[in-house]
């Protein structure tokens, strides 16, 4: 399998399979919603549209970096979402990199959104699909965010099959910049559980595949065969 790791700035066309890596927060934050019943996220492209799409159906829940702020329902916060009951609801999820990456790779044939959390899951379904190319989308930073490198890199080996020891990749992501700046309590809308969640590794048994759907970018959980399930195929 062939493997390029990118910044957003320096995508150029459509990938023909996209890997987005938003480690802290937006991806660790999208799939504890799907484990808290949500539906589905639609990922909005400026905070404007996702109070459109509020404004339009209000049982949505519209959900945004940094402090609360009128006609958001919900902070980007992995902690601070644990405990809601979305069954059934839609998200509208706006993030400073996360969704921005996602909807740079729009038409992409296969776009996977993903974080530590669900790690293997992804992995797991490059396998299934066979992909021979891939392209990971480094969101933070430009692109240089070391979290989300080493979520990227480690998912690209297990992706190939690799026996791969995760210590490495989590121990870089914990201590990134991010990782540093939520713990100080530099980014608004966070909370002291925030880091520990997004670098619990394999939490949830699903990927997240996101599709254009009536011109809206919308992600959804997708549960990978099982290894065994892989050797049967």
């Amino acid at each position: 399998m062939q493997t390029r790791f990118l910044g957003i700035p320096e995508l150029a066309g459509p990938p023909s399979v996209a890997v987005v890596i938003d480690v802290m927060r937006a991806f660790t934050v999208a799939a504890w919603a799907f484990a808290r019943g949500a539906e589905e996220i639609v990922l909005a492209g400026s905070l404007d549209e996702a109070l459109a799409l509020k404004a339009r159906h209000p049982d949505w829940v519209a959900l945004k970096d940094g402090a609360p702020a009128p006609g958001f329902d919900m902070v980007n916060s992995p902690a601070l979402l644990r405990t809601c009951d979305l069954g059934g609801r839609t998200v509208v999820q706006k993030t400073t990199a996360g969704t921005v990456g996602a909807l740079a790779v729009r038409e992409a044939s296969l776009v996977l959104c993903a974080g530590f959390v669900v790690a293997e899951a992804t992995a797991r379904l490059l396998r299934a699909r066979g992909c021979d190319s891939v392209t990971f989308v480094v969101t933070g930073e430009d692109g240089r965010a070391d979290e989300d490198l080493a979520c990227a890199q480690y998912i690209a080996r297990r992706a190939a099959g690799a026996e791969t020891d995760p210590a490495g990749f989590l121990h870089r992501a914990a201590a990134s910049r991010a990782a540093a700046e939520l713990a100080q309590g530099l980014r608004r809308g966070a909370h002291p559980d925030d880091v520990a969640l997004c670098l619990e590794l394999d939490r949830f048994p699903f990927a997240m595949v996101a599709t254009e759907e009536d011109s809206l970018m919308v992600l959804r959980p997708h549960t990978a065969l099982s290894p065994a399930d892989e050797t049967l195929g």
